[in-house]
């Protein structure tokens, strides 16, 4: 998964300017039918509740010689009531609503949710990585 600007600006700012930064409490993952890209201008789904799911990450190891986190867990989201279109993408985000995007990347195959589907992430399917 790609890092987002947000993300980027604030860990540089942080680690080498000494700017302080809040960490979010709770991550949360989202779908999106489009590319969120780094600067955070993808389309999310949106009604048919939909809400963002919090995500768990275990603890850093290495994978292909890169730092690697991954969710310690299975994320299903709700029924789907109507259609969420083709989910193409999904980001980590630092807010339930609203928010900064952290972390986004494309699915392995994208998914058309119709009404009574469920969009589920496996575990270990989330992967973060710093290189």
């Amino acid at each position: 998964m790609n890092m987002s600007n947000y993300l980027a600006n604030a860990l540089l700012n942080q680690v080498f300017r000494n700017t302080a930064w809040t960490r979010p409490t709770t991550i949360y993952v989202a779908l999106y039918t489009t590319n969120p890209t780094a600067a955070d201008t993808g389309q999310e789904v949106s009604g048919g509740g939909y809400t963002r799911l919090p995500i768990v990450f275990g603890p850093p190891a290495i994978e292909g010689g890169k730092p690697t986190i991954k969710n310690i867990a299975d994320i299903a989201f709700a029924i789907a009531t109507a259609s969420w279109g083709t989910v193409s993408h999904i980001g980590t985000r630092d807010a339930a609503t609203g928010g900064n995007l952290l972390y986004f990347g494309p699915l392995d195959s994208p998914r058309s949710i119709l009404a009574n589907d469920v969009f589920k992430l496996l575990t270990g399917s989330v992967a973060h990585t710093l290189t």
